[in-house]
């Protein structure tokens, strides 16, 4: 488990980089942001199913904080993989690997996690720490000031099954009612393999499809247009971006998770139509991207219905 959390560890910076074209809004019928899996996840389209897809890479350990046992992780270097830019800016889709057909990895602590194994959140202003730390990701032509944004920690349940402590930055207005979700969640024992802020690296990032942060704030247009996403007011939040993916016509965000668009996977961290995910972000007004006919957005989580 040190070997793989090293590994993950290593790769961590060009995972940052995993969004960088994904920045862009989107409405019921254009491309969503995906601020945290886009451009650097795993594998696109023509994916292969022929993988058992009942396997529980995301089984959590017992509620103490402690995995049962030793888990087995994907043997995949992320952020690494770069793939060939098309003429749109993302990057070739291509089949998932084999290594990622059942993805596991640990969590890389960035923020201490909760020290009693419980759910533990804040809610506080955006600190100049924070703002620099957001870089690119927001600035004062954002239709959002810093001022009604706040800045947030949850704790979450890793696949390595152990607690861990993510931050989003989000909507004021909205932040508690995110925190009773991630509670809800946590609390179930739903896995999230990381959550983290966007940052600059992130959108100057080459395209390496194999990206699964989950995310919130991301100030960008919508690609070739002028309006704004959802996610550029803190008003959407895309959750496991790898395992459940965006996809139009030929298109699929992150560009290696094709393997995800068979929806009959049941491995934990996959979200399904009218599961616990669905139905406590819809207790709080949120809609979903996966219920969408004109495409397919299944990590997408919004406030304003796109």
């Amino acid at each position: 488990m040190r070997r793989a959390a090293g590994r993950r560890a290593g790769a961590l910076v060009a995972a940052l980089v995993a969004v960088a074209t994904l920045a862009a809004g989107c409405a019921d019928d254009d491309v969503d942001d995906v601020p945290g899996g886009g451009a650097s996840s795993g594998t696109p389209s023509g994916g292969s199913a022929d993988d058992p897809t009942s396997a529980s890479p995301g089984s959590s350990g017992p509620s103490t904080g402690e995995p049962a046992d030793e888990p087995s992780y994907s043997d995949w270097e992320l952020g690494v993989h770069v793939l060939p830019r098309t003429p749109d800016g993302f990057g070739e889709i291509r089949p998932t690997p084999k290594e990622l057909r059942v993805r596991r990895f640990p969590t890389t602590d960035l923020l201490p996690p909760p020290a009693d194994g419980r759910f533990r959140s804040t809610i506080g202003p955006v600190t100049d720490e924070v703002r620099q730390r957001m870089g690119d990701t927001w600035s004062p032509s954002c239709p959002v000031g810093l001022a009604d944004l706040a800045y947030v920690t949850v704790s979450f349940r890793g696949f390595d099954g152990l607690p861990h402590t993510g931050e989003l930055v989000l909507a004021a207005s909205e932040a508690q009612a995110v925190v009773s979700v991630f509670r809800t969640l946590f609390e179930a024992d739903f896995p999230i393999e990381e959550m983290r802020l966007p940052t600059t690296a992130d959108l100057e990032a080459p395209p390496t499809g194999d990206g699964n942060n989950t995310a919130a704030l991301v100030c960008r247009a919508t690609r070739g247009a002028t309006s704004w996403s959802a996610h550029a007011y803190g008003l959407a939040i895309d959750v496991n971006p790898f395992l459940n993916p965006y996809s139009k016509g030929d298109l699929v965000l992150p560009e290696r998770a094709s393997a995800y668009l068979d929806r009959t996977r049941t491995q934990p961290g996959i979200i399904h139509d009218g599961d616990l995910v669905v139905r406590e972000f819809a207790r709080i007004g949120w809609s979903w991207g996966g219920a969408w006919s004109s495409l397919k957005d299944y990590q997408h989580f919004t406030a304003t219905g796109r």
